[in-house]
């Protein structure tokens, strides 16, 4: 997810393994605009690996 993002220094072979996972930070991401905005962002942020579309809260 996020981590696809980091560049990878050690040019392993799998970056985004589990226990890169496990070191991750939580951070919370408000979206603000119309209804059909925020929906489009989120629907994009999870085609982008980002978030899982249940992972946001009602708009």
């Amino acid at each position: 997810m996020s981590q696809e993002f980091v560049p990878d220094d050690n040019l392993s072979a799998r970056p985004n393994d589990a226990s890169a996972v496990s070191e991750q930070k939580v951070v919370q991401i408000t979206v603000v605009g119309s209804r059909a905005a925020v929906l489009e962002t989120i629907h994009t942020l999870y085609r982008l690996g980002f978030a899982a579309v249940g992972d946001w809260s009602p708009p």
